[in-house]
């Protein structure tokens, strides 16, 4: 499976937390679009089935998400 940049998925992650905050599943034809979008550009690039899930998987790549993640040691 094709691993996302951590940029994209912190990129996407904000974008979805902005979305939710905004209560866009809420409000216009385009708000509800862009947040389905973003959802589902999360879900294939986690690799997961719901947007909950590939919240998690998200998070869990990001630079820092756990001691054994060489993507935070100085080189």
């Amino acid at each position: 499976m094709l691993m996302a940049h951590p940029t994209v998925l912190r990129n996407l992650v904000e974008q979805y937390e902005v979305l939710r905050v905004l209560h866009a599943d809420n409000g216009s034809e385009e708000a509800r679009q862009r947040m389905d979008d973003v959802a589902y550009t999360l879900c294939v690039s986690t690799g997961t089935a719901d947007v909950d899930s590939a919240l998690v998987a998200a998070r869990h790549r990001l630079p820092g998400a756990r001691p054994e993640d060489d993507s935070v040691l100085s080189a």
